[in-house]
Order: C-alpha cells, then structure tokens, then sequence
C-alpha cells in the first residue's frame, strides 16, 4: 500500500542533506523523495516501512521526529480542455527565404589604421 511518510528533520549543511538523501533512497519501496529545507520536512511516498525510513535517516546521525503517515494526496485533476478552432496562418513571402537565417552577423569591415591594437604586429 503507498503512503506518504512526513518526517522532521535537521537539514543545515549540504553535505548531510546528501548522506541523508542517499540513505533514504537506497530504502527498498521508496518512490519519492520531497525536501523541504525551510520547514526541515522530508516528505517520502512509497511502499517503504516509516520504521526502516527512520532507521536510516538515525544511522546518517540525524535526529528524526515523525510527523505523520498517511496516503498520499490524490493528484489534482485536469479539467477537460475543449478542442481550439484552428486559426489561419498569415502567409509568409517566399523571396525573402534565407537558407541559415541564425549566421547572420554584421560585418565591419577594418583596415590597418582603425584597428585597435596597431603597435602590435606579427610578423
């Protein structure tokens, strides 16, 4: 049976945030993992037993607080969408097709005299 298993947790650095993450993904059953940092809520929906969660998440050396167990929110429904009237397309000018119309760059053309490092040269 899915159930969505609320726990609180302290989420203060990255590094334990990761330990944390990989210890309760590697539970067998666990669908989905939620962080919420500014709450300090971890929110895992799955299959997974809430005790073998918590014992993972003691062994990274977190302390855990369940907050609750329950099933998961039901999905939002969509509503129906009615289908659109197709609406008709401008026409476009066939003279002005351009086969790579991204490589347009503009070009300045610059002689020895404008160039803005002139004292350097290779040669």
């Amino acid at each position: 049976m899915v159930k969505k298993t609320v726990l609180k947790v302290d989420l203060s650095g990255e590094k334990g945030r990761k330990k944390l993450l990989k210890a309760i993904s590697g539970v067998e059953g666990v669908d989905k993992i939620e962080v919420d940092a500014a709450k300090g809520t971890i929110s895992v929906t799955g299959d997974a037993d809430p005790y073998d969660i918590i014992v993972r998440t003691r062994k990274v050396g977190k302390f855990v607080e369940l907050v609750s167990v329950g099933p998961p929110p039901a999905p939002p429904k969509e509503p129906q969408k009615k289908p659109e009237e197709k609406k008709a397309e401008p026409k476009k000018d066939d003279k002005k097709t351009d086969p790579n119309p991204q490589f347009h760059y503009p070009v300045v053309y610059m002689d020895r005299y404008n160039e803005p490092n002139v004292g350097c040269s290779i040669m």
